[in-house]
């Protein structure tokens, strides 16, 4: 792909007061407590312009704003992580690349690589002590764009804005790197092959939460999302891709358009055939994985996304069965790739693929 040069002006103004004293460092949830600047710049006459980093709060709207009423949104989310050589900002590039596609499908005018990536770091400088020091927490990074002009009819937007919002995090799951519970998503669907599945957008999640709500009411963590068609080959689980060890073959559901291709879900797929693993990307249906357990060839599952990186699975069931995984617990695999992917993450092991984009 070829890129144009940018030189970016930025306009930036500081905050009179720091939150960050105010802050628990030690007793962080997740996306609760936001740092102390945003970025935003806004897209009109066919141009992202007016770049400017500016402390956070309240942004005016009108209640017209189409975007409310429509839902052209798309965001991202990655991390950004303190290590002894700098900043560390894991792939940025492919979470770039997915937030493009976002907008190809939503109508949204693309951002290029350079304004993307010269506006955040720009902002990770400004508040770089907001990333948190302590292991296995990092700076949430919230890029997103929504439509902003004012009408009510179903039709493509003209102007846009661009934000980017940060939140120093702990761990994902509060309980812990402990295995979690899955229950099949049932008469729901959350996409269907040609939808919004593969794209970033808010309408995935809208569609996830009455059956994640109805799946916590009954003890468990989360949905494994089945197709929308035949409710029969794994999709998702919860809002992670995921993957199953069957013997000695790791096996993830294949992309298609109603899933999205995660780029952690792209990281342990590098590692785990670097490692010499037998690796697949194709259909599985939850009859595969019943079987699998029910002749004890089902060894590990796990789900993987940027918030928890790997998230062990303990119990799945469907319909009126219910399987253990590896007894419950957390398998070698599991943690062995979370342990890797932090490790690059934290700076503490080698990234060989090059895979940390290093801000001092």
């Amino acid at each position: 792909m070829t890129r144009r040069c940018y030189i970016l002006k930025i306009n930036i103004t500081k905050t009179h007061k720091s939150r960050i004293d105010e802050t628990e460092f030690e007793n962080l949830g997740f996306g609760e407590v936001f740092s102390d600047h945003m970025f935003s710049m806004d897209y009109r006459n066919g141009e992202w312009t007016s770049a400017q980093i500016i402390p956070f709060g309240n942004i005016e709207i009108l209640p017209s704003l189409c975007s409310l009423h429509y839902g052209q949104v798309v965001f991202e989310g990655l991390k950004a992580f303190r290590t002894k050589n700098g900043i560390c900002l894991f792939r940025p590039e492919k979470y770039h690349e997915r937030l493009n596609r976002s907008c190809l499908r939503l109508c949204i005018p693309e951002i290029d690589y350079e304004i993307f990536i010269e506006g955040l770091t720009e902002l990770l400088k400004l508040d770089k002590n907001w990333i948190p020091e302590i292991k296995g927490h990092s700076l949430y990074i919230r890029p997103f764009i929504f439509a902003t002009d004012s009408f009510l009819g179903v039709k493509i937007s003209k102007t846009y804005r661009f934000m980017i919002i940060t939140s120093p995090v702990g761990a994902y799951y509060r309980e812990g790197f402990n295995p979690i519970r899955l229950k099949t998503s049932g008469k729901y669907a959350r996409a269907v092959e040609g939808g919004l599945g593969a794209s970033k957008t808010p309408a995935n999640y809208a569609a996830s939460l009455l059956p994640a709500e109805e799946a916590k009411k009954n003890g468990f963590s989360q949905v494994l999302w089945l197709d929308g068609f035949e409710k029969k080959y794994i999709e998702e689980s919860g809002a992670m891709n995921v993957f199953f060890l069957m013997d000695d073959e790791l096996v993830t559901p294949s992309l298609d358009s109603s899933i999205l291709e995660g780029v952690t879900r792209n990281t342990v797929i590098h590692i785990a055939r670097e490692w010499g693993m037998d690796v697949h990307e194709r259909r599985i249906s939850i009859d595969e994985v019943l079987l699998a357990a029910s002749e004890g060839r089902l060894k590990e599952v796990f789900g993987t996304g940027t918030a928890a990186v790997i998230s062990p699975i303990g119990e799945i069931q469907h319909n009126d069965i219910l399987i253990t995984i590896n007894g419950g617990k957390i398998g070698m695999l599991s943690k062995k790739l979370y342990d890797e992917i932090t490790g690059i993450q934290h700076g503490e092991k080698d990234d060989e693929f090059g895979w940390c984009h290093l801000i001092r």
